[in-house]
């Protein structure tokens, strides 16, 4: 049986990613490389954080290794000192307390820029990224990182075999995917600024369909590991619940229209309107965070709430992976 082509899409969303390195992590150690090939990775924001690790494991690879480095990198980013943790409860409140009360805004441009120095020391921690480009090679899984360009509002994808070397994969793309505009400054990039990826690809993925290359070098599957709930129950009336609703329709346009064009394609093939030898039939599966947290939460780095949507993120893709055989067992039969 031939091995399964599968891309895997990150979205954004701050600290409720750490579930994205929960599934990724499963999904590392559990699915067969006899049947099951990762080509390409996505990601904004968080999601880029998640993706890049996993992607730099597969890139040497060693799997463990991106096993580990997502472990490393989320407890290195969770608040443990006591200075820390202050920090972090009180951004978390502010953040809270900010529709109820009158809170004087105040600029990135008039804060210490502490936050950006240490999530890029961190990853340069874990990811030597002078050395990506000799690890590159043709036949190395893609890895997309989505941004917008601030100043022309130009969608942008930072990409491993980019031909401009200003959009490769470097600590500044990472930063910029993350660069939220109401917490962190632009990140310069040439002679651009960028902003966090949610206004652009929140995660890329036509990328991964969209170059001029042969269809088996195309992925047959699209997993895609949302963190915004697509729907609520209940209709959000305080400003806090509308906040947050806005938050979550705001991070899933993109992704919407993304897989809307994507869907397109398909039914396109189906009708036989595209001919062309080097479009196919993609499958899309989702794996996503049904949990009810609100906005302010995904600025919340307590270790808690960490590791627990860590090990949410881990049992998810469990049942994931289950179902899929599940599903391909019964198809066997047919």
């Amino acid at each position: 049986m031939a091995k399964k082509k599968i891309a895997i899409a990150c979205q954004g969303g701050g600290s409720h990613t750490a579930f994205t390195a929960g599934v990724l992590k499963t999904f590392l150690q559990k699915l067969d490389p006899r049947h099951y090939e990762i080509v390409g990775l996505s990601g904004t924001s968080g999601g880029a954080m998640c993706a890049v690790l996993a992607w730099y494991g597969l890139l040497t690879g060693d799997r463990a290794k991106s096993i580990t480095l997502l472990e490393d990198f989320w407890r290195e980013m969770s608040a443990e000192s006591a200075w820390d943790k202050a920090g972090n409860d009180w951004l978390v409140w502010l953040n809270r307390m900010r529709t109820g009360v009158l809170i004087p805004e105040i600029s990135p441009y008039e804060l210490p820029t502490q936050g950006q120095e240490k999530l890029a020391a961190t990853l340069e921690k874990f990811i030597p990224f002078a050395d990506l480009e000799k690890l590159v090679s043709p036949k190395s899984p893609n890895l997309l990182i989505g941004a917008v360009n601030a100043r022309t509002g130009e969608f942008t994808v930072f990409q491993d075999k980019h031909p401009e070397k200003d959009k490769r994969i470097t600590v500044k793309a990472l930063l910029a995917s993350a660069a939220l505009p109401t917490l962190f400054r632009a990140v310069h990039i040439g002679k651009d600024f960028y902003w966090d990826g949610l206004f652009s690809e929140n995660p890329p993925i036509r990328g991964f369909l969209a170059k001029p290359v042969s269809m088996d070098k195309k992925p047959d599957e699209i997993w895609i590991i949302r963190i915004n709930p697509e729907t609520r129950s209940s209709e959000p009336k305080s400003m806090n619940e509308i906040d947050d609703r806005r938050n979550e329709l705001a991070g899933n346009l993109s992704l919407n229209q993304e897989v809307l064009f994507l869907n397109e394609v398909n039914d396109w093939l189906r009708r036989g309107w595209l001919t062309a030898p080097q479009f196919k039939h993609v499958d899309v599966r989702w794996i996503p965070m049904d949990l009810d947290l609100d906005e302010a939460s995904k600025l919340d780095r307590n270790a808690t709430l960490i590791q627990r949507l860590m090990q949410y993120g881990e049992s998810r893709a469990i049942a994931f992976l289950h179902h899929l055989k599940q599903k391909g067992a019964r198809k066997d039969t047919e």
